[in-house]
């Protein structure tokens, strides 16, 4: 049996910015053109003689991150060039920050646990070109070269590969609610890289008193593991099961009484395990030194930089919304999470709420929002994921949505017609009511017609009914299914079983 190993793991997160152009130069900033090598110029190519400009509206996105954080905003700033050579990095050097970042410290809390991880520093820089690689050969596309770059580095805080998907799920969430970036990992525009190192767990050891027969015990101290890092990580999935393996791998080298190698892997999705990529660079490896061609920033004298100014445009953030979603409306743990994945769809789903209650005052609210959210994450969601669409493009109102889940609740429709409703209002934008009354969709309620239409079907079913009297369940089923076929759905299916009930009994 494998002894057990503490895991330390800290995380290096990068988040390409939502800005019109890049850092240095008035190239667009455009991570959907498909065109290489068009959002280039002599300043993001590195051509001799150039000299870069600071992006005002990226150094307020990372300094908006890091006051959301706790994090504490630096009065002085300064830029550094980081220097090595790969074929996306045109310069032979990458504008980064070094000594002096733009946020230190701070702090995110983990989901539903009272565990926060501590933040090491938030800082900006400038972003890589991308390699496509061919058969036989490898491109570079500089378009990405030179886009806004934030990096997000955690103290080792982080203890499990599940704590860090969460962790990075909550981030990305973060910067959704802030729109400093759409951190969209399928497109490269956030990337993760993990830290792992294993201790040996704190021994305690015991030993006799010299005051008496008591025993004392001492614990050893733990020292950290060789660290290994984990590249560009561009998928959450990809993050826990990278670090995950990495783990057992350590061990297993430890086991054997061998030495883990520091070094920098990279993440085989198609074998499903960490490989070699070269040994780990130290700092110094980057010969690091103040970019001459920047000014140094004094940050807290730009007076839209000033935390009070930058407060007042921070949204009602992931976390209160989270805590207010569960106090005032009861949304539970799976529902939330849905919601507030999609900001879009958490304020569509305030707006029909508050339609919803004004047109049911009789119905509890809490009956109403169960009723309301069922539909909304389940038939809805499943329209929009079907079509590729986004609640932004939504074409139904509110307030239309609200009155068809008030029809469900009245039992003036059937669910099985609110689902074909809720389609032709999806694809049309029509309100339910025109929809209702031109399919003849509204529920039929009258119990003298659905006593008759139940009889009908006794007296064409036999069998069934005979099996139904002898006490067998799926008989009744069959009989309420025939039913609600003669009514084309429009019958409520309890309200025909309770009449099945009184008619055969």
């Amino acid at each position: 049996m494998l002894m057990e190993y503490k895991p330390t793991i800290g995380l290096e997160i990068h988040v390409e910015l939502k800005t019109q152009t890049k850092m240095f130069c008035s190239c667009l900033n455009d991570p959907d053109e498909k065109h290489p090598n068009v959002n280039v110029c002599p300043i993001c190519l590195g051509h001799p003689g150039t000299l870069p400009t600071i992006n005002k509206e990226a150094i307020k996105k990372v300094l908006k991150v890091g006051l959301v954080l706790e994090g504490e905003i630096s009065e002085y700033s300064e830029f550094s060039r980081k220097n090595y050579f790969y074929p996306d990095l045109p310069k032979g050097y990458q504008i980064s920050q070094y000594q002096h970042p733009l946020v230190k410290a701070g702090a995110l809390k983990i989901p539903f646990s009272d565990k926060k991880i501590r933040l090491t520093r938030v800082h900006i820089e400038e972003d890589t070109g991308r390699l496509i690689h061919q058969k036989d050969s490898s491109l570079v596309d500089f378009n990405r070269a030179g886009v806004p770059l934030m990096e997000m580095v955690t103290e080792p805080d982080i203890s499990s590969a599940q704590e860090a998907r969460i962790f990075s799920e909550e981030f990305r969430l973060l910067l959704r609610y802030l729109d400093v970036s759409d951190a969209d990992m399928e497109k490269g525009q956030m990337r993760v890289e993990a830290n792992i190192s294993l201790s040996k767990p704190r021994l305690e050891t015991e030993f006799p008193s010299k005051l008496g027969n008591s025993v004392s015990k001492i614990k050893s101290e733990t020292k950290f593991g060789t660290k290994v890092e984990i590249k560009n990580l561009n998928s959450f999935r990809a993050v826990e099961r990278a670090i995950d393996y990495e783990i057992k791998r350590q061990q297993e080298i430890l086991e054997k009484r061998e030495k883990v190698v520091q070094e920098t892997r990279g993440w085989d999705e198609t074998k499903q395990k960490t490989v070699s990529q070269r040994f780990k660079e130290e700092s110094h490896d980057y010969r690091y030194f103040p970019e001459p061609d920047l000014p140094p920033m004094r940050v807290l004298e730009v007076e839209e930089f000033k935390p009070d100014n930058l407060a007042k445009q921070i949204p009602e953030l992931p976390w209160k919304k989270r805590e207010r979603f569960q106090k005032e409306y009861g949304v539970e743990k799976e529902a939330l999470g849905i919601l507030l994945n999609d900001k879009d769809l958490s304020d569509y789903f305030e707006k029909v709420r508050t339609e919803l209650l004004s047109f049911n005052k009789k119905e509890k609210p809490g009956v109403l929002t169960k009723l309301l959210l069922n539909y909304l994450t389940s038939d809805l969601l499943g329209l929009l994921k079907e079509k590729s669409a986004e609640v932004k493009d939504l074409l139904i109102k509110p307030e239309d949505f609200a009155e068809l889940i008030a029809m469900i609740a009245k039992n003036e429709i059937s669910s099985r017609a609110a689902k074909d409703v809720l389609k032709i209002m999806f694809e049309k934008g029509e309100d339910p009511h025109s929809i209702i009354k031109r399919e003849g969709l509204r529920q039929v309620s009258e119990e003298r017609e659905l006593e008759k239409i139940a009889r009908k079907v006794i007296e064409e079913n036999p069998a069934p009914v005979s099996d139904f009297k002898k006490g067998k369940a799926n008989a009744l089923e069959f009989l309420v299914g025939k039913a609600m076929a003669q009514t084309c759905g429009r019958a409520n299916p309890e309200t025909v079983r309770g009449i099945f009930k009184k008619i055969v009994s």
